[in-house]
């Protein structure tokens, strides 16, 4: 499917971008799939990636390699830890045209994503976390993080129904102390153009580290009355955004 975006009198049709999604810490590839099914209505193919979520390099290499075998142009989108994964993968992709950043990190080189979590008031997710221990595969034991569940909905769903946010507790998928510790190498949002959607009522990460993070990088932000979880509670605004910066870069 091709729409006409960019195209001429005489010209081909653009091709339509695949749009990859990126889930953070606290989520699994589910988590997207209302934006995936209001992408397809726009005539996007769509494609949710399985974050390993055990560390920041490793992470990065996985997203990577699945970027490579799409052929034709690709808008990837993050929420959360993703939009730092993006950053690290993306960079030196030439198909990628877009990055979209869902109430999530743009990381520069040197900074950790824990760092920048912490970087404004109002995170209240630290507290909430509790660790439990898992073999890595050097032989050495890692830590994962998981959200209490009876804690869940208020520091990372409030805006989504109670029902929902049981199943969504029940189905978090941790995510390696490590990764949130790793230090940034490269940062994509240099060199491909940047969208940036600010979750106001987020206590996940502070709207204004947000701010900051997507004024430095010069993204195109937009900003919505939504909690962490903006990709179950508010799917069509996501939607929304990642159609906006698909069309923006049409080649």
């Amino acid at each position: 499917m091709t729409y006409e975006t960019g195209s001429g009198p005489g010209e081909a049709p653009t091709p339509t971008p695949t749009v990859v999604l990126v889930h953070g810490a606290f989520a699994e590839s589910a988590s997207w799939d209302d934006v995936i099914a209001d992408l397809i209505r726009r005539g996007y193919p769509t494609l949710a990636v399985a974050n390993p979520l055990r560390g920041l390099a490793e992470d990065a290499a996985y997203l990577r390699s699945v970027i490579d075998s799409i052929d034709g142009p690709v808008v990837v989108a993050g929420h959360s830890y993703g939009g730092s994964v993006q950053s690290e993968a993306a960079e030196g992709a030439s198909n990628v045209t877009a990055l979209v950043y869902i109430a999530s990190f743009q990381l520069e080189p040197g900074e950790s994503t824990g760092e920048l979590a912490d970087k404004y008031p109002g995170g209240e997710l630290g507290p909430t976390l509790v660790p439990r221990p898992f073999p890595a595969a050097d032989g050495s034991t890692g830590s994962d993080l998981y959200i209490k569940p009876e804690e869940f909905r208020r520091v990372f769903a409030a805006d989504v129904d109670e029902e929902i946010t049981e199943l969504l507790a029940a189905t978090q998928r941790p995510i390696a102390a490590k990764a949130l510790e790793d230090k940034a190498t490269k940062a994509a949002w240099r060199t491909i153009p940047s969208w940036a959607l600010i979750t106001t009522q987020d206590l996940a990460i502070p709207a204004n580290s947000m701010r900051f993070m997507a004024e430095r990088a010069g993204s195109h932000a937009v900003e919505v009355d939504a909690s962490h979880a903006v990709s179950v509670s508010q799917p069509a605004v996501v939607g929304e955004i990642i159609d906006a910066a698909a069309r923006a870069t049409a080649r």
